[in-house]
C-alpha cells in the first residue's frame, strides 16, 4: 500500500460531534471482497484504510470499546470505538495490519464455541472462515480487545434460559481460557436483545454489552453502534457522525444498571 490515503485527507480539523455526548462506536464485520455480499457487511481493505484515514484526518483515534468507555468516563474525548462482529478470520490478515499502521486498536467479538468453521448462520452469501482458537490467542497478544459474541451466533431472545445462560456465561469462560483474561464486553448476535438477554449478560459478569438499535433498552448492556459499510466514505461518514450527535446530544447517557468494575463510571 504505497499510497497512504491519510496523505490525501485535507488538513485535520478538531473533532466536534464525536467528542461530546455518548461515545461513538463503529460496527464492522468482514474485511475482504465486498462484491458478493447480500448483507452489506463486507468492507474491502482499501475502503477500511480510507475510513481509518478519515478518522485520523478528523483527529479521532480508533480504540477498543472497553478502552473507549473507560477513557470517556475520565473525560477524554476524540476517541471512536471500533468493533468487529462474528469473529471472521480475515480480521487477522486484512484488518489487523491496517489498525497497526494507524496506531489504532479494536474490539473483536468472537464465537468461542466455533473453533474455526464458517458463517453458516447466513442463508445467503459466501461461506467465510471464522477465527480458530489459535488465532483468538494470537489476537489477544496483539493488544486487541477480545469480547464474546456468544457461543454459536444464535438468536438469544429465542432460547430457553439454560441455553441463554450457556451462551453468555460459558462463552465468557471459554474466552478467558483462550486469552487469559475474562472479557469485559458482550455483543448480541444479530444486533438485538430483550431484557431477559440483558439480564443474563449482566449476571454473567460482563461490564458492557453492544447492540445496534436497542431502542428503549439502550443502556450500558445495550450500547448503540453505527454500522459502517463499504459504501461509507467522507460525506456518508460525516452524515453518520452528525446523526449520532443528534440522537445522543451532550449530557444524554445510557439508562439502566451500572456494572461494578472499571467501566462503572462509563454512564456518567
Amino acid at each position: 500500500m504505497a499510497n497512504d490515503p491519510s496523505a490525501r485527507v485535507a488538513a485535520p480539523r478538531s473533532p466536534r460531534p464525536a467528542a461530546a455526548g455518548r461515545p461513538w462506536i463503529w460496527t464492522y464485520h468482514s474485511v475482504g471482497d465486498p462484491s458478493d455480499d447480500p448483507y452489506g457487511i463486507t468492507v474491502s481493505p482499501e475502503r477500511l484504510e480510507a475510513q481509518l484515514a478519515w478518522l485520523r484526518g478528523r483527529r479521532l483515534t480508533g480504540v477498543g470499546v472497553g478502552t473507549l468507555l473507560r477513557e470517556h468516563a475520565r473525560g477524554r474525548r476524540g476517541l471512536v470505538g471500533l468493533s468487529f462482529d462474528d469473529g471472521y478470520a480475515d480480521f487477522v490478515d486484512e484488518a489487523l495490519p491496517l489498525l497497526r499502521r494507524y496506531g489504532f486498536t479494536a474490539t473483536v467479538f468472537v464465537l468461542p464455541g466455533r473453533d474455526g468453521g464458517t458463517n453458516d448462520w447466513d442463508p445467503k452469501g459466501p461461506r467465510k472462515p471464522l477465527l480458530t482458537h489459535a488465532q483468538v490467542r494470537q489476537l489477544a497478544r496483539t493488544g486487541m480487545e477480545v469480547g464474546s459474541h456468544g457461543l454459536y451466533h444464535r438468536d438469544l431472545t429465542a432460547l430457553p434460559d439454560e441455553e441463554l445462560h450457556a451462551e453468555t456465561r460459558h462463552s465468557r469462560e471459554l474466552v478467558r481460557e483462550l486469552t487469559g483474561t475474562a472479557p469485559e464486553g458482550f455483543c448480541h448476535p444479530y444486533g438485538y436483545a430483550d431484557q431477559r438477554v440483558l439480564d443474563s449478560v449482566r449476571e454473567a459478569g460482563y461490564a458492557y454489552g453492544c447492540s445496534l438499535q436497542p431502542g428503549s433498552l439502550v443502556g450500558v448492556f445495550a450500547l448503540p453502534r453505527t454500522h459502517v459499510s463499504h459504501a461509507d466514505q467522507g460525506l456518508r461518514l460525516r452524515a453518520k457522525e452528525l446523526r449520532h450527535h443528534m440522537r445522543h446530544r451532550a449530557g444524554r447517557t445510557p439508562s439502566g444498571p451500572v456494572p461494578a468494575g472499571p467501566l462503572a463510571e462509563a454512564r456518567r
